[in-house]
């Protein structure tokens, strides 16, 4: 049977699809484009009304060059709003978050998969593994928690997704070295709360010391920590990042708006001051870190005043960049119901606004790093490498994918750069 996936939002997503993705290759079966596929799982994002959009579309789209294809629905939007796939053609299931992690067996055991050749062992077909360079990849993305107890008033994740559920630590670090065994040497660690790993467990268990575990990992991968709220991002992570060369010197922490006001309206505990703090611990420690963050622009009540005091907080951090999202409701949360709300034209002004903050936040960051020696992780189809400190650069001279080189930038824009010696780390 041939099989693709489409993926929608977050990097718990793009995990979710890749052990999906295994389980289908351990049945036997070829990843496909959607347009030759005979099964489409499309994994679904609820984060926006525009995400939600882009769902219906995509499917809509795959089907008119497919229309014998059998299409699966997963994801948050297929848990809020199943109903709103009842018209949707070709729609054969539609599998909710909570049973995601078993979407294949489900399937196979219905009839809804068609048979395919089988073989013994383990880890799949002929001890097959996903590996580097299928679909693309070349850093493998580990969902190590799931689920939210945080109570933000625009968020519908935790209705979506459940409260928060750790992977036991042996788990994960086994996942890791199977990982590594394959061939990786970029892994991403991610959850819906990542901050929150360990405290459902209940026996001591924590991200920081997750990440002592990653920093001493023996062979030759780097790990990089997905999206930390900024009250999760402590002293002991920094250090931790700053002493060992296995974890990147990258950090994304959503700050999401710089008005304390708003802050307080979103339910987010902590101030636009202790946002700072942190970022200033990170750049002092981590001089060449790059650091991301994500914005909220025109959330209820926001004011010229509200939206002046988060513009200049962002001129003044040293961030490398900014993801950007004008608010739009979700129904079922707190910030729905909330009045004064901002206009369509404020919201798409002010939006614009902070995208150009971003791009000058991103050029200067690479203008920082032209001269300097980096070792990175060739990418794509060799053309590209990606450095520890996330930045995405353009080979002079295409190498062989998935090597460790050490890369020197020349310029910043466009952000190119040469081998320094021309040799590959294994």
């Amino acid at each position: 049977m041939k099989y693709s996936i489409v993926t929608f939002g977050c990097r718990v997503n793009q995990a979710d699809s890749f052990a999906i993705e295994e389980e289908l290759r351990r049945r036997g079966d070829e990843a496909s484009a959607p347009g030759d596929a005979d099964l489409v799982v499309v994994n679904t994002c609820s984060v926006t009304a525009a995400a939600d959009q882009g769902a219906r579309q995509a499917i809509r789209r795959i089907v008119r060059s497919n229309p014998d294809v059998k299409v699966v629905v997963t994801g948050c939007y297929a848990t809020r709003r199943p109903g709103d796939f009842r018209e949707l053609p070709n729609i054969v299931r539609l599998v909710s978050n909570n049973r995601k992690d078993s979407l294949v067996a489900q399937l196979d055991l219905e009839g809804e998969l068609t048979t395919a050749v089988r073989f013994s062992g383990a880890d799949g077909p002929c001890g097959m593994r996903l590996e580097p360079g299928v679909a693309g990849r070349t850093a493998l993305t580990l969902r190590v928690q799931t689920g939210c107890d945080e109570q933000c008033s625009y968020c519908i994740i935790p209705s979506t997704r459940g409260s928060g559920r750790s992977r036991p630590i042996v788990e994960v670090l086994r996942e890791v070295g199977r990982a590594v065994q394959a061939g990786y040497r970029e892994i991403a660690i991610t959850g819906v709360h990542l901050g929150s790993y360990g405290r459902d467990i209940g026996d001591g268990t924590t991200l920081t010391g997750l990440v002592q575990e990653l920093s001493e990992w023996p062979d030759d991968v780097v790990f990089r920590i997905s999206s930390l709220e900024p009250m999760d991002c402590t002293e002991d992570i920094i250090e931790i990042a700053a002493l060992s060369a296995r974890i990147a010197p990258h950090f994304h922490l959503p700050l999401q708006h710089g008005s304390d006001a708003i802050l307080a309206a979103m339910r987010r505990p902590y101030t636009a001051r202790h946002y700072g703090t942190v970022v200033e611990s990170i750049r002092a420690r981590i001089p060449h870190s790059s650091i991301g963050s994500d914005i909220i622009v025109g959330f209820p009540g926001e004011t010229r005043g509200d939206f002046m005091a988060m513009t200049h907080l962002l001129e003044t951090l040293p961030l490398t960049y900014l993801h950007v999202f004008p608010y739009s409701d979700r129904p079922g949360t707190a910030a729905a119901a909330m009045a004064d709300k901002v206009g369509g034209s404020v919201v798409r002004d002010r939006a614009q606004i902070i995208r150009n903050i971003a791009a000058l936040k991103s050029d200067e960051f690479r203008r920082t790093q032209v001269g300097r020696n980096m070792k990175a992780l060739t990418v794509d189809d060799g053309a590209s490498v990606l450095t520890g400190n996330y930045l995405k650069v353009r080979l002079s001279e295409p190498q062989p994918r998935n090597f460790w080189v050490t890369v020197q930038i020349e310029s910043a824009d466009p952000l190119t750069g040469i081998v320094v010696g021309g040799t590959l780390l294994h």
